[in-house]
């Protein structure tokens, strides 16, 4: 059932920024690696150019908050480990962080910060999932914002390729929904470590670090599955992957087009379906954030509108780089006879998004389809990131990632 309402908020890297009893609002949290704000958040110690990760955020308040950083290591689903060999204690906090002051023209937020992990206060010495908690400095249980990111340290070179397909169970009516992806992981384990551990290999597409596609030696069917030859050969095949569509964008860094404060996404009129509409190419899920220098580097209220096909009837949610390409209850579009609105505050930048369908169950979302607004098109360019985890004994025992590797997709199809 749509919303016949408006809610209006500010957001967060975790969906919306987080405003508490201190007096002071945290907005545009975001972690990217290195130095480059549209790379995906991984340390790759293989890659000079990916050793580190950055984080920033803005802050909306008189007086300067008092916050740390706790970084915590994770299991492979983003559960933080409580066993004391793994709390990294003495190098996983970043003490008192200093900010530096935004123009004086800037209106929506008052302070800037960013900074850049390993340094001598932080390290990451375990390969997998880490997550990282802006918390206050006197009460680390208060937390205001979270994100996560990736350590590798690669043990196994993992060869992947992409094959086009038709999907499973084909569609009749929509045949765009037939073209498919299946993403082929191959690799030797090394002698020094036990094929019974090898765990499981997974898919991350773009951004969406949520909705990671997990092909699991203990659980698999006919579109994920694994083979072995018994000594230290494994392929993991993952079908009926669909590529989708290019991203819509939202370009507000123009201050001579975007000169109020509430503004459209889109100045040339309202969005429609893109299903049979192919789209430019897109920043695969990232932003690009206009400089904390800049004295344009402003919030806007941006309304995003669509008018969908009369045969949509489920909710309609916005979804992008803003909220970290998770699909949240509060960014469900409200219907105003037909015309879908939601209106958010971003910074200026530019930004990544598109529209999805899901359904509630309960206070929960299910069947979140991603394409009937978009589109599926073999030829997009996506990014699939794809790691290799172990079930170590090391430490009481862990999930860490010994191999890892990127593809683009659309690049497999232009020579």
């Amino acid at each position: 059932m749509r919303r016949y309402f408006l809610i209006l908020f500010i957001l967060l890297i975790t969906g919306g920024s987080n405003s508490f009893a201190s007096d002071f609002i945290l907005k545009s949290l975001r972690v990217y690696s290195a130095l480059d704000q549209t790379e995906f958040p991984i340390i790759d110690l293989r890659d000079s150019t990916r050793n580190s990760i950055t984080i920033e955020f803005d802050i909306l308040s008189v007086p300067m908050p008092n916050l740390n950083i706790i970084f915590k290591f994770c299991d492979s689903q983003w559960n933080p480990y409580e066993n004391v060999f793994l709390l990294n204690p003495g190098y996983n906090t970043e003490y008192n962080i200093w900010y530096e002051r935004l123009p004086q023209r800037v209106t929506g937020a008052r302070y800037h910060y960013r900074g850049s992990f390993p340094n001598r206060n932080v390290s990451f010495p375990f390969s997998g999932k880490w997550k990282f908690f802006v918390v206050d400095s006197q009460n680390p249980k208060q937390i205001y914002g979270e994100g996560k990111f990736f350590v590798i340290y690669p043990e196994v070179k993992i060869n992947v390729s992409i094959n086009r397909e038709r999907a499973q169970s084909f569609n009749a009516e929509l045949a765009n929904l037939n073209y498919t992806y299946a993403i082929q992981s191959s690799f030797i384990l090394p002698d020094s470590l036990f094929p019974s551990n090898v765990k499981a290999v997974e898919v991350i597409e773009n951004r969406k670090l949520n909705y990671p596609v997990m092909i699991d030696r203990r659980q698999f069917d006919r579109t994920r599955f694994y083979e072995w030859n018994g000594i230290n050969r494994f392929t993991f095949i993952a079908r009926d992957l669909r590529p989708g569509n290019e991203y819509r964008q939202t370009d507000l860094r123009d201050y001579n087009r975007f000169n109020t404060k509430e503004v459209n996404a889109q100045l040339d009129g309202i969005e429609t379906s893109n299903f049979f509409k192919k789209l430019r190419s897109d920043l695969n899920g990232a932003s690009f954030i206009t400089d904390f220098r800049n004295e344009y580097a402003e919030y806007l209220n941006v309304n995003f509108r669509i008018r969908p096909p009369e045969n949509i009837t489920q909710p309609v949610f916005l979804v992008g780089s803003f909220n970290n390409w998770e699909v949240l209850p509060q960014y469900e579009m409200f219907d105003d006879n037909g015309l879908l609105n939601l209106k958010i505050e971003l910074k200026r930048g530019l930004y990544d998004y598109q529209y999805v369908v899901a359904n509630y169950k309960n206070t929960s979302l299910e069947n979140i389809d991603w394409h009937i607004l978009e589109g599926n098109y073999w030829d997009t360019s996506n990014e699939y990131h794809v790691f290799l985890y172990y079930e170590t004994t090391e430490k009481g025992g862990y999930d860490k990632i010994i191999g890892y590797r990127k593809i683009k997709s659309g690049e497999l199809w232009r020579n």
